[in-house]
């Protein structure tokens, strides 16, 4: 299983990145928030672009913003291997996920709990990663929606019935309990597990 770690949650960000540099996390989970897709605002990119100075680690970036064609440009910039945005947003979909791949940067559509499976199917042949929230996106520290057990299983139905080599991350209220409800993913995502806790090591071995 690979590892995704959230710094969405952390009262001292260099701090925690460099602590999870020292990590064989497989990802740096960069949340990216608005202000309008969701309540929540996260800092601008003129201050997150710093990212680089506390960790080599590949970023998995989701924006959780309703206009990403503004971001794409600027978090390509960056040591990224996936940018995620939301099926939600409706507009320009595919467009957006050409302009990631553009970059040659692998591409992703995040979809909520309440958003039917079936709105990813038209863009299956163009995602390298669908990204199964498990909690509302915008806050940190949620817990598992139960119910997301059968979205997982019903995503990954859907990727095997469409070929699709689509990668599929789970995202919200992970831990050593809820990642076994999570069986059929192949990234999770985990913040406030990881961060909150005395030995990052030592929680990201507990979900592997």
């Amino acid at each position: 299983m690979r590892i995704s770690a959230s710094f969405l949650s952390s009262s001292n960000i260099p701090v925690d990145l460099k602590k999870l540099n020292e990590t064989d996390v497989d990802y740096i989970h960069v949340d990216i928030m608005d202000g309008k897709f969701v309540p929540n605002k996260t800092m601008p990119f003129s201050e997150m672009k710093n990212i680089y100075k506390y960790t080599n680690k590949r970023l998995d970036v989701h924006l959780m913003v309703e206009n990403p064609k503004k971001y794409i440009p600027l978090y390509a910039e960056l040591n990224t291997e996936f940018i995620t945005f939301h099926v939600e947003t409706m507009d320009n979909i595919e467009e957006n996920l050409e302009l990631i791949k553009s970059y040659g940067i692998k591409c992703g559509l995040a979809i909520k709990p309440s958003t039917p499976v079936k709105s990813l199917v038209p863009y299956l042949p163009l995602l390298d990663l669908i990204l199964v929230m498990s909690v509302e996106p915008g806050k940190g520290g949620q817990s598992f929606i139960l119910e997301s057990q059968d979205k997982v299983k019903e995503v990954r139905h859907l990727v095997n019935a469409y070929h699709s080599k689509a990668l599929i991350n789970v995202d919200g209220g992970i831990d050593a309990t809820t990642k076994d409800k999570c069986q059929e993913c192949d990234i999770l995502t985990s913040g406030s597990y990881i961060i909150k806790s005395e030995s990052f090591q030592e929680q990201i071995n507990n979900l592997r």
